[in-house]
């Protein structure tokens, strides 16, 4: 399987706080990644520096081969520009803790108008593709409604379909289920269940939801302070983690770890 994403030595610190501490990680072409570990360690850093929400302070960042905080020049690597940002920004989509939803558009609209604005989409066009994806997460009956007239659970959904219609290699879910109540968190997961089960796409999640990263997952990695302390298949790291460390994170989950 060739990487579709490679970290190289990566630190990033916020003030006195390193929170990612040459880290060294890689993901396969069409490979789905949970990411556990306690808040704080890390997991959340990873996602945003893919989305270039935040910089890094040393190594190197690829995406599909390409460096994606740095850019050729005549004398070597030099940081990115605003443009080769903007074109690696095209390969990934996002969807965060809050919606994010715009409130004046319906919900068809924010998927709708995205598409035009930054894919060149004709508007024909862009509503056929945001009616596909709103049959995909079961909102067929809710096109026309306002973010405020749909529940947590539908707005995110909503906002995962947004995500989707611009067509990224790679996604990123970021504790896509922490703002909903608890009865609307399952509606989220199974939208995550469909898209991992009908597409190849490269996906990484940060979550809390161990039964679901158990089942999600091509691969688990437990962060803690910047680093990756036990990477491996899901039964390894959920039936048998090795490090200690990993054990005493998941025994507040999963009352089988010894």
């Amino acid at each position: 399987m060739e990487n579709i994403i490679e970290f190289q030595e990566v630190s990033k610190s916020f003030g006195d706080l390193k929170v990612l501490d040459n880290l060294s990680l890689q993901v396969g072409n069409g490979e789905r990644l949970a990411l556990i570990g306690p808040s704080g360690s890390g997991k959340t850093t990873i996602l945003r520096i893919l989305m270039t929400l935040e910089t890094i302070d040393s190594g190197f960042v690829t995406v599909n081969d390409d460096y994606l905080w740095h850019e050729a020049s005549d004398s070597g690597l030099r940081p990115a520009g605003e443009k080769h940002l903007h074109d690696m920004r095209q390969h990934i989509g996002m969807v965060f803790q809050q919606f994010n939803l715009f409130p004046h558009l319906t919900a068809i609209e924010n998927v709708q108008q995205p598409q035009v604005l930054i894919k060149k989409r004709q508007k024909p066009e862009a509503r056929q593709r945001a009616e596909e994806l709103f049959r995909m997460v079961g909102l067929e009956d809710k096109v026309d409604h306002y973010p405020h007239q749909l529940s947590g659970g539908q707005q995110q959904r909503v906002a995962i379909a947004r995500a989707l219609a611009m067509d990224p290699k790679i996604m990123l879910f970021d504790e896509v289920t922490s703002a909903l109540d608890p009865e609307l968190v399952d509606e989220v997961l199974s939208v995550l269940r469909t898209l991992a089960e009908s597409s190849d796409m490269t996906m990484l999640t940060v979550t809390h939801e161990m039964n679901f990263a158990r089942e999600f997952a091509d691969r688990v990695l437990f962060f803690d302070r910047g680093q990756i302390v036990e990477s491996g298949l899901p039964d390894e790291i959920f039936v048998h983690p090795r490090e200690e460390r990993t054990r005493g994170f998941l025994k507040k989950f999963i009352a089988s770890i010894d």
